[in-house]
Formats: C-alpha cells, sequence, structure tokens
C-alpha cells in the first residue's frame, strides 16, 4: 500500500484507516441514516464485512487511501473517514468522499477533513481533476463538498441512481487554496 501522510487541523487528527479501525467502520456503515445515500452491502453482514476488508486492504497508488478521523480532544475515539481513491477502488478518476458516525453530525467535522485532503490531492499528488458524486437528497454531503471547494458541474448517474456530480480541478484549487491556510 502506498504511504499516507497523517494530517492535523484545529479539531481533527487524522491518519491512515487500518484494520484498527475495521469494527468502527462497521458499526458506522451499520447506522442505516449514516448510509441511507450509499449503495452497498449494508444489510448482508457478512458482504458487508467482506466489503470493507477488502477497501481497507487495497493497493491504492501511492498518496491514495481512506483517512480516519479522530477529534484532537478525544483521539481514541473513531468519527469516521475522509477518502481519496479512484472510482469505485478502480479509476481512473479519482474521488473524494466522507463519512462520518451520527454523533459527529452538524459539527463542521467533514469539512474541516475535506480540507487538508484536498490540499494533498493537488499541491502533493499534483492531480489534474478530484470528483465527488453525491445523491441529490444528501445536502449536507453537498456542502460539504462546496465548503471543501468542489464545484457543481452536473447532473448525473452513479450505478444507475442520479447523483450530483461535483468536481474540483487544479486551476479551481489555485483559485481558493489560500482558504486552507
Amino acid at each position: 500500500m502506498g504511504e499516507l501522510p497523517t494530517f492535523e487541523t484545529e479539531r481533527l487528527l487524522l491518519r491512515p484507516r487500518t484494520m484498527d479501525d475495521f469494527d468502527a467502520c462497521l458499526a458506522m456503515d451499520r447506522d442505516p441514516l449514516v448510509t441511507r445515500y450509499v449503495a452497498g452491502p449494508w444489510s448482508d453482514r457478512a458482504a458487508h464485512e467482506q466489503f470493507v476488508r477488502a477497501r481497507m486492504a487495497s493497493d491504492y497508488d501511492s498518496g491514495l487511501g481512506y483517512w480516519s478521523i479522530f477529534a484532537k480532544v478525544d483521539p481514541a475515539t473513531f468519527l469516521g473517514w475522509v477518502l481519496l481513491i479512484p472510482v469505485d477502488a478502480v479509476g481512473p478518476e479519482i474521488e473524494i468522499g466522507w463519512r462520518l458516525v451520527r454523533s459527529a453530525w452538524g459539527k463542521g467535522y467533514a469539512s474541516e477533513a475535506a480540507r487538508p485532503v484536498v490540499a494533498h490531492a493537488f499541491e502533493t499528488l499534483k492531480l489534474d481533476i478530484i470528483i465527488a458524486d453525491i445523491h441529490p437528497d444528501n445536502t449536507a454531503s453537498m456542502r460539504v463538498a462546496e465548503k471543501a471547494g468542489l464545484v457543481f458541474r452536473r447532473d448525473g448517474t452513479y450505478g444507475g441512481v442520479p447523483c450530483r456530480c461535483y468536481s474540483m480541478t487544479a486551476a479551481d484549487h489555485d483559485a481558493v487554496k489560500h482558504l486552507y491556510r
């Protein structure tokens, strides 16, 4: 697996996700409100565990992967994750995404966690573009994308389900990167 940096923000610690986070990831995904806008094997326990294990074991290109999110004031409690991986784990497009436990909603954690990952995508990895396909009813996730600097481009479909397609280009990032400091 490629090496992932750790990130520290004003309130959060982000570190590469490991199998130590497996049980917390499963618990988060099994909350039907957390995963209501995301297709996945959430109701089939064995398929869900296999899916999470496969994602955690994936050998993404260097600098791509999942980061687990923790609050600085409580660094032992898993809050969720942010990802920067090839779409559907195969690409070629690179997607950014986030998921938080319900108790972490509404505190700005997802936006705060996304910012250093966006900066990493463009400043370290020198990507040309990142994308986020978001369910049209998931207004909270759309706000996170916008706060992270992604721009709504069009309506589309993802896996046969309607989505709102957001992206950020390197030029977009250059125009807003001062906001990440």
